[in-house]
């Protein structure tokens, strides 16, 4: 009997009458004579709703308890749903990330997953329930809750898939599959049917809201297959898998992906010496901000320019970190800023094909956008502009690279 792990977002199960349509979709999968666990979030709205309660409080609140009270969301669609599958006559039991055996670190608000007690889930699946886990949390080994940030539960999902070995985990939300961008952005946009989880981590990573990048993370390193499907409509979906040649052999580009959560910093007239850079971003790392896209100039006079963007939500606390190290170094100045979008393209067929980048700079000042900030890998190319460009950018490039064919 083979397990299938299922994962419903916040907009599949945001009232009673869905979650109904969910029970209804995990008893298909039981009636087909597999072993089901299902991973939930909270109903769509929830977590933002309790996260509010907490800043008019606190407005920068962070830590512990903020792990604690913004886990309870993921409680309520649990007990609802194992409820209405108890309700339609199937066995079920809800459990929270501690129960299911979720063991996390301890870095609250964006903790990772370490290990997870299979046995715990398998003897409930022996025993013929549904199981039915909260996503998005954890607990550390001296019994903290915590969470594992935002899109946490595809991470959960896809750790439970491979614990338990599961044949596929099936990630459902509001959408059909993955798209070459964003329908909304761009009307031209097409479902993609394969793509490889290293094309998927690289979109995830740059902006593309589908999955969490740690759970496609997972996914390729211990290869398990996820499929994206939507809850409201039938159908295929996208099969995301570490190594498929039908992906290999398709299209230079398979997808764009922007990420409007980013903000820039510069820090000018820095010495231009060896361990600047770890000089500056030791203490933002300290502060637990993740930095994105860097770039380092060399100036006048031995002194260097050095440009990084972190998260948007982490700005303030970052140019903090930024202001205190340019009174240390005696450097020039600290500029920010907090109206930037990141584009970019992946495609693995980057590899065997020139020309790719020129292309992109070529369309993009053709349309008069300036471009900011360049990072390149093997299968991505990214830029940074303003915001107000979005639109614009994502259309032109989306139509010059066929996308839209």
């Amino acid at each position: 009997m083979a397990i299938i792990v299922q994962k419903y977002g916040g907009t599949s199960i945001g009232t009673v009458d869905k979650i109904s349509l969910v029970a209804d979709k995990i008893i298909v999968e039981k009636n087909n004579g597999n072993d089901v666990v299902v991973v939930v979030s909270a109903m769509s709205g929830e977590t933002d709703k309790l996260h509010n309660l907490a800043k008019i409080i606190n407005p920068e609140v962070k830590g512990r308890e903020l792990d604690v009270l913004i886990s309870t969301g993921e409680q309520v669609t649990i007990s609802l749903l194992a409820l209405t599958l108890v309700e339609k006559g199937y066995d079920a039991i809800s459990l929270t990330g501690s129960q299911a055996g979720i063991i996390t670190n301890n870095v609250f608000n964006k903790a990772r997953i370490e290990s997870i007690n299979n046995s715990v889930i398998k003897n409930y699946l022996n025993s013929g329930k549904i199981v039915v886990v909260a996503g998005f949390q954890g607990v550390t080994e001296h019994g903290d809750i915590t969470t594992l940030g935002r899109g946490g539960s595809d991470t959960s999902a896809v750790a439970i898939s491979v614990a338990l070995d599961a044949k596929e985990c099936q990630i459902f939300t509001d959408v059909d599959g993955v798209y070459t961008t964003d329908p909304r952005i761009s009307p031209g946009a097409k479902k993609i049917d394969h793509i490889t989880s290293e094309e998927m981590l690289e979109l995830s990573s740059q902006g593309s809201k589908v999955l969490q990048p740690r759970a496609v993370e997972f996914a390729g390193k211990y290869d398990v297959g996820i499929r994206v499907l939507s809850t409201f409509e039938d159908g295929t979906g996208t099969l995301i898998s570490k190594d498929n040649k039908q992906v290999m052999e398709k299209a230079i580009i398979s997808g764009i992906a922007f990420n409007k959560d980013e903000a820039q910093l510069t820090i000018r007239g820095v010495p231009d010496q060896p361990g600047i850079a770890s000089l500056i971003l030791g203490p933002i790392a300290e502060r637990n901000i993740d930095v994105d896209m860097i770039v380092q100039n060399v100036g006048e006079d031995g002194l260097a320019n050095f440009t990084f963007t972190v998260p948007r939500n982490d700005y303030k606390e970052a140019k903090k970190s930024l202001l205190e190290s340019a009174k240390n170094f005696s450097a020039k100045k600290v500029i920010g800023n907090d109206k930037i979008v990141k584009i970019s393209m992946v495609g693995v067929g980057m590899r065997t094909h020139a020309g790719i980048a020129s292309k992109m700079f070529s369309v993009l000042a053709e349309n008069n956008i300036n471009i900011s900030m360049i990072s390149t890998s093997e299968i991505k190319i990214s830029i940074v502009t303003d915001e107000n460009n979005l639109d614009t950018a994502v259309n032109v490039l989306h139509k010059a690279f066929d996308l839209d064919k």
